[in-house]
């Protein structure tokens, strides 16, 4: 199959649509680095964002850049390991028990708490890394 503009616009990539403090939304797309918009409503931001990713794609077929694609959840099996010093072990332990939990489900529960606390807290000035490729043109150019 031939990876065109549509292709890629057809694939499932996470919009990410955050409000910002001060008024109005930003949006970005995860899988593709300084694909970022903002916008005064959700719709708007949403709106922008599409466009944001058709100059991303567009830029990075021109450019013969590659162009991540969205990872499926099959490709995650929900099994990994941690190892963790002892003491760290039987405190987690005693705190499942305490919560009358399995470890498997205190951690499991530990672990959903600090990725909905990271995601709230993840500013969009921290996602402003150098990685679309026409940012990534203009700064060749200039230099």
């Amino acid at each position: 199959m031939d990876k065109n503009l549509e292709y890629y616009l057809s694939l499932p990539y996470t919009i990410e649509l955050i409000r910002e403090p001060e008024g109005g939304w930003f949006v970005r797309v995860r899988e593709l680095p300084g694909c970022m918009s903002v916008g005064d409503t959700p719709d708007e931001a949403v709106e922008m964002i599409q466009d944001a990713m058709c100059l991303w794609i567009q830029t990075a077929l021109e450019d013969g850049d590659p162009i991540p694609e969205p990872r499926s959840l099959d490709d995650y099996s929900g099994k990994f390991v941690v190892r963790v010093p002892r003491s760290l072990h039987r405190d987690l332990v005693i705190q499942a028990e305490r919560e009358g939990v399995s470890l498997n489900q205190y951690i499991n529960t530990i672990l959903a708490r600090a990725v909905g606390r990271f995601d709230a807290l993840s500013s969009p000035a921290s996602v402003g890394q150098p990685g679309w490729p026409a940012a990534r043109k203009k700064a060749n150019v200039a230099t």
